[in-house]
């Protein structure tokens, strides 16, 4: 389709009358005839000359139908050729202008900085609210006050700064809810998307108030319209006002009143060597935990809890891994089947904390309530990471709702397709935003410093980091997001963890991010999980994942805690049912079981599901505790999710993203089984091993080479037969493998500056189905073991303690680790 002429025909939808603003009071002609040649086809088809789509309603000859003429599904179409539609739309009812209260007080010009709602006092001591809107190409905006009944009032901000929308609200305090709404031309062709009777939620709110219910008021185009191909080029002019929530001002200064637990907050600055990750979800973490009162339960305040925070420091956790907490909407498919997005991927305000995670009220009170939840967390020891989501939004695709970005900017906030209305879709959610784009990328950096500064998180991983690198269209590690976060004297200095693909050509970029990052490294997840399913016939990968994944990181500077290491995450099945499961079972999602991946890399260990077969049980008991062993005695940063140290169990679900309920929340009662509280045990010995002994943290990469003339390495892999492994022996098939870590001197120091020494310790992991006989390694490696960890053993409540000299032959029971400590004969 080539470019619109100036004057193009559009679609719109107006009030229950029918009609447009010059039909109603006599002034507008009802010829409809569309200037030059771009008439309109009766028949759904699009023509090579400047037309648009049909819509079925339209005469062959040019013409629209007259006013009056028959609703189509419910609603009265019009062809505009004159005019762009009116600046404002009507009230569709009487109580809805009731809405609409007269204009109270002048707005002032105010200033354009800083973006989205400030108080402020101006120079003659008037309090109020400053608003600031970006909104590139809108031709006027109006910030919308909102009072308890939902009476509206509307103010225009007529200043207008570098595409800036600004004025200064006398009088209005913390707590008021307001929105935007933006007039400009409806052209969905040359994508641009303005719709005023859409209340659009402030980019840069802090606090959001209501729930998105996605009602079709909420929808900028017809969402029901009967030919759905161009379904969104027919505009919907119904006020969604009522429908959607509203942001919230909020108070910049610390509460009057005293409350300054939150403030002079001390950092725990965990270093990344010393990390140890733990994915969890507020909500999901909580609710069933019978030690936090049940008011606070699925909230931040029951994250702060004491009886929630002693699990982790327990454990020995470092930092938690927060999923989404960013205000997220549900998508429009899962409340049709009252369903709800439990993970929270599908974010609208990037400022906010989700409202519906608050306990203590959603008018402001959220703001405070999760600092003071990262205060709790850092007096811990515990530091917070957000899972954060800014690669795209919850306004979908161009057949989504208008809820915020596409109402005030579509063009400037979103990558289309070219020569094209629709988006580019570069993460499977339907839009992609325009991070290229100046200001979405100071939207997206001036949010992270804003968590950063003023709520007081340590870092962040970002979902689909690949598509924030994108430039035009390719992956590019010079793209400006990557720039603008390596220079940023603030971000720079955080912790920064990358989902390294996107679902668009030439997204997988596991090890390509730049040295000020980590990375999720699913090779490490694909080799350890094919390693214990017994798929792997050699142990070369193996060896790369457990020592650090050298073969991806190695370069630029960038050392072995560039790689997370994980077995799960939230995507996927949970530990318990890696090892209970090898087909998904996702049909509560209503799906039919579509959804969720094939590719799970799992063993049942011979029965689908659960079952009473206790010498089952007991295999995956001692599955579970060989993959976290694993885990943990790997170089790299370790990541476990929540409820894996306890045997949580979604029953099979792998894309558990919309069950907000037992299948995903953490069932605490797992601790009372003595099974499954061995397991916990574990987990929390071997991250105090790992704590205690920096060999197993090591901030460079092993070298391999000689440390003293005897021959001792760093790092030696060991065959069964005790001899070190050769060329020839990496591409044998075994199930065996022994790897041998070397504290003699670890190329680091202590913060007194003295080097680092450490002992020095051989695992032996053993996938076999039956025993195998291992010849421990004598010196110069060693000249007597102690037995540290023993998998095959149900109880992990300490230390075998067997000491055993080298040279002797060792049974290993199959499918376990044995980890074994050098100490002196």
């Amino acid at each position: 389709m080539s470019s619109a002429p100036e004057q193009e025909s559009v679609r719109d939808v107006r009030g229950e009358d029918g009609l447009r603003d010059g039909q109603r009071d006599g002034t507008e002609s009802g010829s409809g005839t569309k200037p030059g040649n771009g008439t309109e086809s009766g028949n759904g088809a699009e023509s090579g000359n400047d037309t648009e789509p049909g819509d079925g309603t339209a005469s062959g000859n040019g013409t629209a139908p007259a006013a009056g003429a028959a609703p189509v599904n419910g609603h009265r179409v019009h062809v505009s050729p004159d005019r762009p539609p009116r600046p404002a739309p009507a009230p569709e009812t009487a109580e809805a202008a009731d809405r609409v209260a007269p204009l109270p007080v002048p707005v002032r010009p105010g200033s354009p900085q800083p973006l989205g709602a400030r108080c402020r006092t101006g120079p003659d001591g008037v309090a109020g609210t400053n608003f600031a809107l970006w909104a590139g190409g809108a031709e006027s905006v109006e910030v919308c006050l909102f009072d308890d009944e939902d009476h509206e009032t509307r103010h225009p901000l007529t200043e207008l700064t570098h595409e800036i929308w600004h004025g200064f609200l006398p009088g209005v305090r913390p707590g008021q809810r307001y929105g935007y709404r933006v007039h400009g031309r409806w052209d969905p062709w040359t994508g641009a998307r303005w719709n005023p009777a859409k209340l659009l939620l402030d980019p840069y709110a802090r606090a959001v108030d209501g729930e998105f219910t996605l009602p079709a008021q909420v929808y900028g185009h017809v969402r029901d319209w009967p030919q759905q191909h161009v379904a969104d080029t027919v505009r919907d002019d119904r006020d969604s006002a009522p429908y959607v929530p509203k942001g919230v001002v909020v108070a910049d200064e610390a509460p009057e009143d005293g409350d300054d637990e939150w403030v002079d907050d001390r950092r725990p600055k965990t270093p990344w060597s010393d990390t140890v990750l733990y994915e969890t979800h507020v909500r999901g973490f909580t609710m069933l935990h019978p030690g936090i009162p049940e008011e606070l339960r699925g909230t931040y305040a029951g994250l702060a809890h004491p009886a929630a925070i002693s699990h982790l420091t327990r454990l020995g956790v470092t930092a938690v891994e927060l999923m989404p907490v960013h205000q997220f909407a549900h998508e429009d498919h899962l409340l049709r089947r009252g369903l709800r997005n439990y993970w929270g991927y599908n974010s609208i305000g990037y400022f906010a904390p989700h409202a519906a995670y608050a306990a203590s009220g959603t008018r402001g009170q959220q703001v405070g309530e999760f600092k003071r939840m990262v205060r709790a967390l850092h007096d811990a020891g515990i530091e917070v990471v957000l899972d954060v989501v800014y690669n795209h939004t919850a306004e979908a695709s161009e057949l989504g709702p208008t809820l915020s970005f596409r109402g005030i900017d579509n063009r400037g906030y979103y990558r289309l397709a070219d020569g094209s209305r629709r988006y580019a879709d570069y993460t499977g959610c339907g839009n992609t935003l325009h991070v290229v784009q100046p200001n979405v990328l100071r939207l997206i950096t001036d949010s992270l410093r804003y968590w950063v500064t003023e709520m007081g998180v340590d870092g962040f991983r970002f979902d689909l980091a690949a598509a924030l690198a994108r430039s035009m269209h390719d992956v590019d590690m010079l793209s400006p997001f990557l720039a603008v976060i390596a220079q940023d004297p603030v971000l720079r200095r955080v912790k920064l963890i990358a989902e390294p693909w996107d679902v668009g050509s030439g997204g997988y970029q596991v090890g390509a991010f730049p040295p000020l990052w980590t990375e999720w490294n699913d090779r490490y997840r694909d080799t350890v999980r094919d390693f214990w399913r017994g798929a792997h016939p050699d142990v070369r990968d193996l060896g790369y994942r457990l020592s650090g994944s050298s073969d991806l990181y190695a370069w630029g500077g960038r050392r072995p805690y560039a790689s997370v290491n994980f077995i799960t995450s939230h995507d996927g099945f949970t530990l318990r049912d890696l090892v209970s499961y090898e087909q998904k079972h996702n049909a509560a999602n209503g799906e039919g079981n579509r959804d969720g991946t094939d590719g799970n890399r799992s063993w049942n260990c011979g029965v689908e599901g659960e079952t009473d077969d206790t010498a089952v049980q007991a295999l995956r008991r001692r599955q579970l505790r060989n993959m976290v062993t694993t885990l943990l005695l790997s170089t790299g940063v370790p990541m476990l999710v929540a409820g894996d140290e306890m045997g949580r169990t979604q029953g099979g679900n792998n894309n558990a993203y919309c069950q907000d309920n037992a299948v995903s929340w953490v069932d605490w009662s797992l601790l009372d089984d003595p099974g499954w509280r061995a397991l916990a045990t574990l987990v929390s010995r071997l991250m105090a091993l790992r704590r205690d002994h920096p060999v197993l943290r090591r901030r460079a990469f092993f070298s391999g080479r000689p440390q003293r003339p005897d021959g001792l390495r760093d790092l030696a892999w060991f065959t069964p037969r005790g001899t070190e492994m050769t060329e020839r022996d990496w591409y044998e098939p075994t199930p065996t493998l022994g790897m041998y870590l070397s504290g003699t001197d670890i190329p680091q120091r202590d913060p007194e500056g003295r080097p680092v020494t450490d002992d020095s310790f051989l695992a032996v992991l053993h996938t076999g189905h039956r025993p195998a006989v291992c010849t421990l390694p004598g010196p110069p490696w060693a000249d007597a073991y102690e037995l540290v960890v023993d998998t095959s053993l149900e109880d992990q409540d300490g230390p075998p303690g067997t000491t055993l000299r080298a040279g002797v032959r060792l049974t290993v029971p199959e499918r376990s680790v044995l980890l074994l400590r050098v100490v002196a004969e």
